[in-house]
């Protein structure tokens, strides 16, 4: 699929990048640092994402020494390396795009920080930091917040940085982050990433027990598939719960409103997804009835019956996306997507044998 075969383009359209990296002249030199750098919002006003290295960037041989070898050694080398740049990883793109966002809001709002920030979160020892620093300004990212712990958990900061997603390679730091009614999630890295759009950021989210609780996946996965759709049919307008990444959906949809707000409707450089197994006639009515409760829109629902969400969503071509079950998230990433895990609900107290293939019935993961 080609984004540019036409005269014109869309803001979908314009731009792509590969594995991190943008299509358009990867051999032009770049300056060590940035030339010019705008001004960082205050925590309190931004959307704040923190992510950790290990998903921004590619550092597989990097942790490999620091679990064979330990932090002595693992420092070392860091020390030893820190003038060669790391590579993208699976986090890069989605940043790209966050900052391909903020652009445009001070183009149309130049004196608001209503604006995405970027914060470094790390447990690594602040002699890493030199490597980190530099492979920001290699790149031209612009992250200028960074917490460097020390081999001590950072997920206490998290909430003094105001932060509104966490993303992390580590599962444990994210159900501890979860755990503090952060929204947080375990990201992985597709063997071969997808193409994705420079200029709009895409953001895909499965329903239950991520944007909703698990209430109804309680319902399903104790009683089947019949009472499960009498209890949304019989609950229909009754608003489900919230799920732990209702606010960052919150948070995506007052920024577009920004857009919305100037005419740029048509042209927003924000898109979200609903992406869930459920039935649209048996079981649709309550999700959409739930966002419109809440005051939230979602730019596409699709309702797939059961059906593998995969396919579509490497139609979609999300920046990230996130899904409480792994068999979904493995599904993703085997076809490009970058898809991150959300430890949350009953999902993750049923055992294998309980889980159900996402081709055998509409709700094997709603």
């Amino acid at each position: 699929m080609s984004f540019n075969n036409g005269p014109k383009q869309t803001v979908a359209e314009r731009g792509l990048v590969r594995n991190g990296n943008s299509t358009t002249d990867q051999n032009a030199s770049k300056p060590s640092t940035p030339t010019r750098k705008p001004k960082s919002p205050k925590p309190e006003n931004a959307v704040t994402i923190a992510v950790s290295p290990r998903v921004l960037f590619h550092m597989e041989a990097e942790q490999q020494i620091y679990e064979t070898q330990g932090m002595e050694e693992y420092v070392r080398f860091q020390k030893e390396h820190e003038a060669e740049p790391l590579s993208p990883g699976p986090a890069f793109s989605f940043v790209k795009a966050l900052e391909a966002v903020n652009v445009r809001l001070r183009e149309l709002y130049p004196d608001s920080e209503e604006l995405f920030d970027v914060v470094l979160m790390t447990s690594n020892h602040a002699h890493v930091g030199l490597r980190l620093i530099n492979t920001i300004n290699h790149h031209q990212l612009f992250i200028e917040r960074f917490c460097m712990t020390g081999g001590n958990s950072p997920i206490g900061y998290l909430k003094a940085y105001h932060t509104n997603l966490y993303l992390s390679a580590d599962s444990t730091k994210v159900r501890e982050a979860l755990e503090e009614g952060i929204a947080a999630a375990t990201m992985f890295a597709p063997e071969k990433m997808t193409e994705v759009s420079e200029a709009q950021l895409r953001v895909a989210f499965d329903g239950d027990a991520v944007l909703f609780s698990d209430e109804s996946e309680r319902i399903f996965k104790a009683h089947g598939l019949d009472k499960f759709f009498e209890h949304e049919k019989a609950h229909e307008n009754k608003p489900l719960d919230h799920g732990p990444l209702k606010g960052f959906l919150e948070a995506l949809g007052k920024l577009q409103k920004k857009f919305y707000a100037k005419g740029q409707r048509m042209d927003c450089p924000i898109r979200t997804y609903l992406v869930t197994a459920r039935s649209a006639a048996s079981s649709g009515t309550r999700a959409l009835n739930t966002l419109r409760s809440w005051g939230l829109e979602i730019d596409e629902a699709l309702f797939l019956a059961g059906a593998p969400k995969g396919p579509m969503l490497e139609k979609i071509r999300p920046h990230i996306f996130f899904d409480d079950q792994m068999f979904h998230v493995e599904g993703a990433a085997e076809l490009g997507t970058v898809a991150c895990h959300v430890p949350y609900g009953i999902a993750q107290r049923v055992g294998p044998k309980k889980q159900v293939k996402d081709t055998d019935t509409p709700m094997a993961a709603i």
